[in-house]
């Protein structure tokens, strides 16, 4: 994706004034921050734990105990978990102004706000005993971030708060993995006093995105074309390259239509200043396995397991000899969506698909102007959405 906008930003620039393309911003000391060091920046309290998995990931999570508005507050809070997209990380939270950045609105609104990583991405990419040059590291998909991070996260986060129960916030994948374990683990559901789901993705048979078109593909050309190790890592040399171009202002149109090309058109709603910062931070990285799972979801149209292929690896992994269908009307968890009507992902007809299945859902909120970015860079997040979560978590303490 990013050399293909290397070439599209030379490309368009040759065409351009001299005066148009030195029309630079100052370059963002944002860009190529830790999830730390951006929390840090804004003034916030940041602390940064690991958590081992079943399985032996070792996964990075971020904390903001606190706001800016109640620090020194000794009162016990409430706990909340932020979970990203795919490749995405958990600075998507925190990469916006402290007023428009739901990492920190939720901190200054008194809330003890945790972030995850997925493991495969730019801070999880670590294993008690594989390397990431092993091909074996790489073989997973959302199947296993549903059975393995997020009940090792979840357990760690409350055992180290002393709380009973969290607030869940997902955003696409994020509520993905959610509705899987949530409904396959009741245990694990208990511990959760509401899931909010943003822009939920569990189907794509509807899906409009660019990034569907190459999971259409027949699964085995995309193995081919993928490989069996990540996809979409973070090049940190190619970063250094197309950041500063995005700092122009002409450039900076040019690289935000890449984002909007994927999840949908709404530019007036993106602080297009901050271009270079996202750029910088996405992707993330994933394995090319997940990417073969959401094929598989687009191909057989159900939010089912990932297919292993013998059966005999299917019956290692499931307990079964073909994939499983995940049963979304077993979670009893309260549960709270917001979608787009503009989202090339989580498409309005998929949605209505999982919608008819959440058995206790509280409710829905579908934001017509909006696409897949909006949920979380959108500038009038605060307003349209932002709002809504803390009123409802406040009604689900």
């Amino acid at each position: 994706m990013w050399p293909f906008l290397i070439v599209i930003c030379l490309s368009q620039g040759l065409v351009k004034s001299k005066e148009h393309v030195r029309a630079k911003r100052a370059a963002d000391p944002e860009a190529f921050m830790s999830i730390n060091q951006l929390i840090m920046y804004r003034g916030y309290h940041s602390e940064e734990y690991e958590v081992v998995t079943n399985d032996g990931y070792i996964l990075s999570i971020n904390r903001i105990p606190f706001g800016i508005k109640n620090q020194g507050n000794s009162v016990v809070k409430p706990v909340v978990f932020l979970q990203h997209g795919l490749l995405g990380d958990g600075s998507n939270w925190v990469t916006n102004l402290d007023n428009n950045s739901l990492g920190f609105v939720l901190a200054d609104a008194g809330y003890d706000v945790w972030i995850g990583n997925s493991r495969g991405n730019i801070w999880s990419r670590r294993h008690q005993n594989m390397s990431v040059y092993q091909e074996e590291f790489w073989a997973f998909s959302f199947d296993e971030m549903a059975k393995y991070d997020l009940p090792a996260v979840l357990n760690f986060i409350l055992q180290t708060t002393g709380q009973q129960q969290l607030y869940y916030i997902g955003y696409s994948q994020g509520a993905a993995i959610a509705f899987i374990a949530f409904s396959t683990m009741p245990e694990l559901a208990q511990k959760i006093k509401m899931f909010l789901a943003l822009a939920p993705v569990t189907r794509i048979k509807y899906a409009r995105s660019p990034a569907v078109k190459l999971m259409s593909l027949p699964e085995k050309l995309l193995r081919v074309m993928l490989g069996k190790k990540e996809f979409l890592p973070r090049n940190r040399l190619l970063k250094k390259i197309i950041v500063p171009l995005c700092s122009y202002r002409f450039f900076s149109g040019v690289c935000g239509n890449v984002f909007f090309l994927l999840g949908g058109y709404n530019m007036a709603n993106m602080n297009m200043s901050r271009v270079n910062v996202y750029v910088a931070r996405t992707p993330a990285g994933t394995s090319a396995q997940n990417i073969f799972h959401w094929s598989q979801v687009f191909h057989c149209g159900l939010f089912k397991g990932y297919d292993w292929g013998p059966e005999v690896k299917n019956k290692e992994k499931h307990n079964q000899f073909t994939p499983p269908l995940y049963k979304i009307e077993d979670m009893d968890v309260p549960t709270a969506v917001w979608t787009g009507g503009q989202d090339l992902l989580s498409d309005p007809e998929d949605v209505a698909i999982l919608l008819s299945q959440i058995k206790n859902l509280v409710f829905h909120k579908a934001i017509p102007r909006w696409a897949h970015l909006d949920f979380i860079w959108g500038l009038d997040a605060p307003q349209n959405m932002y709002n809504d979560i803390i009123n409802l978590m406040r009604q689900h303490a």
